[in-house]
């Protein structure tokens, strides 16, 4: 056993300890994911990169696809998409002018990739356009209030790609800027209303701490963590925001 996987142990036992029952919210994505997956013959996933789920949730991600009659995978990096797992039909394009006739899907999808967004307006109305009547953009992305963000926002891209790549394992190539122009509940309710959308839900999820690598830094953390679960009125401040939002019929 590597020195992190210790160090995750002992984080995983101090949050059994202390916040039991804690989910991470990619898991929560994921159900959620599958439930809308079941009833899509249409989909498009937005800025897949290389897979659409976690690295150890290949398995999975096949599983979640399989049964989709015809599912797109689309993003600006060409060199993530000759790398993708699961999603055999790849374009290489940009959100803001999706290369989609009107009503082409009747779900698109997105995983962390809203923060990314430099003009969610139009993208957000781009989406609603290439979305058939009830249809749904479905999308999971961090919270512009949660205490995560608001650190984040004051880190410098190289300190951020650092920590990405210490905490997530994951390469400085797969850390892309972030805006957060559509990442609290107010911002996405507007852009959505505007963009076309007949509704919007909003689901304030909690998840894993961020410094599990560091245990000392973890007790608080997690003992902050606990009251955005038990307290409703902070679930506004909670890690990551899950969207379903519905094209009028």
């Amino acid at each position: 056993m590597d020195y992190r996987a210790k160090i995750y142990s002992l984080s995983a036992r101090i949050q059994h300890a202390i916040a039991p029952g804690l989910p991470y919210s990619q898991t929560v994505f994921e159900h959620r994911l599958a439930e809308f997956a079941r009833k899509a013959t249409r989909w498009l996933d937005l800025g897949c990169g290389h897979r659409m789920l976690p690295e150890w949730r290949g398995d999975a991600e096949r599983e979640i696809t399989r049964g989709v009659g015809f599912l797109v995978g689309l993003d600006s990096d060409v060199q993530a998409l000759r790398r993708h797992r699961s999603i055999t039909q790849l374009c290489a394009g940009d959100i803001t002018k999706l290369p989609f006739r009107d009503s082409s899907f009747d779900l698109i999808t997105a995983n962390m990739v809203i923060e990314h967004l430099a003009d969610p307006a139009t993208q957000f109305a781009e989406v609603a356009r290439v979305l058939a009547p009830g249809g749904v953009f479905v999308f999971h992305t961090p919270n512009a209030r949660s205490y995560v963000i608001t650190l984040a926002r004051l880190l410098p891209d190289g300190v951020k790609r650092l920590l990405a790549r210490v905490t997530e394992g994951r390469e400085a190539v797969d850390v892309y800027p972030t805006h957060y122009r559509a990442n609290d509940a107010s911002s996405i309710e507007t852009i959505a209303a505007d963009g076309g959308f007949a509704s919007t839900e909003i689901e304030f999820v909690a998840s894993t701490p961020a410094l599990s690598l560091f245990p000392p830094l973890v007790i608080p953390e997690l003992l902050w963590i606990r009251q955005l679960q038990r307290r409703p009125a902070l679930a506004k401040y909670r890690h990551t925001l899950i969207c379903a939002l519905r094209r009028g019929a």
